[in-house]
């Protein structure tokens, strides 16, 4: 088991960190400012009209309503292990088409080979422990079309002590700082995808957020 959950009632990592913080988490999201690192990514994506879009560890689903809300045209999935943060989502779409919500891990996808042209990816990554990544990268793969794209922000990059009292703090973290350095472009790069760092900036409740695009080669 994970040693990040070794006391923890999931085998996953909820996305507030335990289950009693799920009410708050929405408003947490906005004061941290992840509405405009939303918005952010969903441009990255380049959406076009009549994409299949999957969102994994969509916890409460912000990221994949935003981006059903910004391209009415596309088919849009979140999926999370959480069947707790899946309420939240779906009470919060109950009128949208083409938009589902799914219990699944990044890991273990439930989908075809190809079927999604773009896979989003916020603040999920450094949820997985080293292994839980390696079969994550190489799911993501699978499920991307040929020249399909994952976009990818989380913290990490080029974090220093320079970013702040966080970003020495998550230096110190275990798992977090398994997403330094080149540590994210290597992992997506051994799956098979040519891989971009987009942007990175300090962030001051997460030290540093960095945005990545990494294409299925045609």
């Amino acid at each position: 088991m994970d040693s990040m959950l070794k006391h923890h009632p999931h085998d996953y990592l909820p996305a507030a960190g335990h289950d009693a913080l799920l009410p708050g988490y929405d408003l947490l999201t906005r004061l941290f400012g992840f509405n405009h690192v939303h918005e952010k990514l969903i441009a990255q994506a380049e959406l076009a009209d009549g994409y299949h879009v999957l969102e994994i560890g969509c916890g409460t689903g912000n990221l994949t309503i935003r981006a059903k809300h910004t391209h009415p045209s596309v088919e849009v999935i979140g999926c999370d292990p959480d069947p707790l943060a899946l309420k939240r989502a779906q009470r919060k779409a109950p009128h949208l088409s083409g938009i589902r919500f799914e219990r699944a891990y990044a890991q273990r996808l439930p989908y075809a080979d190809g079927e999604f042209d773009r896979v989003l990816s916020s603040m999920m990554l450094h949820h997985l422990d080293d292994d839980a990544k390696t079969a994550a990268a190489a799911e993501i793969y699978r499920v991307l079309r040929p020249g399909g794209r994952l976009h990818l922000v989380d913290m990490g990059g080029n974090m220093t002590a320079h970013d702040g009292l966080t970003a020495r703090l998550v230096m110190r973290s275990y798992h977090a700082a398994g997403n330094l350095g080149d540590a994210i472009p290597r992992l997506l790069r051994a799956a098979g995808f040519d891989c971009a760092e987009v942007a990175t900036h300090r962030h001051r409740f997460v030290g540093r957020l960095t945005y990545y695009r990494a294409t299925r080669p045609a």
